[in-house]
């Protein structure tokens, strides 16, 4: 869970709101976070991202993280687990609703980071631009050197310039199967 992880890694004192529209996916976060002590810190919200305008004052984020839905509707067989086909499918929200939900809570300057398959990088650029975002910096994650990238980390900034700075890529795990060091690190180890 990202404001969980986000709220143990950064030592901050501002408030980190989760959102999640699965009533049982919000519950067990919200469990999750009173149950390693950071409920004074992080809030998750039980709603649908298309609707935060209706519960947020605008420019009132400065980061906006999100692993969005990425197989488009009709594309390849969903799963049938309904928490998972809401996950990976666009059944709720696609990504330019991402982004246009990072465009309210941002202000000029403001940061939105995405993880997203490679192989629809072409998509993600277009709806960031689209959206009024400047991608500024870009990472390859592979599953193990030597193997293809699957995923991308893009960050975009809201109206930002057209320099994007392309990271080394991150290996997710080491040749010997244990998790890499970078890894270890994302995970304060």
């Amino acid at each position: 869970m990202v404001p969980l992880l986000l709220a143990f890694r950064k030592k901050t004192t501002r408030a980190i709101v989760g959102i999640e529209i699965q009533p049982e996916l919000a519950r067990l976060a919200r469990r999750n976070v009173e149950d390693s002590g950071f409920g004074d810190r992080v809030d998750i919200r039980e709603m649908d991202l298309r609707q935060v305008s209706t519960h947020f004052e605008p420019a009132s984020f400065d980061l906006v993280l999100s692993n969005p839905p990425y197989r488009k509707t009709g594309s390849g067989g969903i799963n049938p687990n309904p928490q998972k086909a809401i996950a990976r499918h666009e059944l709720f929200a696609t990504l330019p609703d991402v982004f246009a939900a990072a465009w309210r809570l941002l202000p000029r300057g403001g940061r939105i980071a995405l993880i997203y398959p490679a192989a629809r990088i072409g998509h993600l650029f277009h709806s960031a631009h689209d959206s009024g975002f400047s991608p500024k910096r870009l990472r390859v994650v592979h599953s193990h050197p030597g193997g293809p990238g699957k995923l991308v980390h893009l960050e975009c900034r809201k109206g930002g310039g057209e320099e994007v700075r392309i990271e080394p890529p991150l290996y997710v795990y080491r040749e010997d199967g244990a998790y890499s060091d970078a890894m270890r690190e994302l995970y304060g180890e």
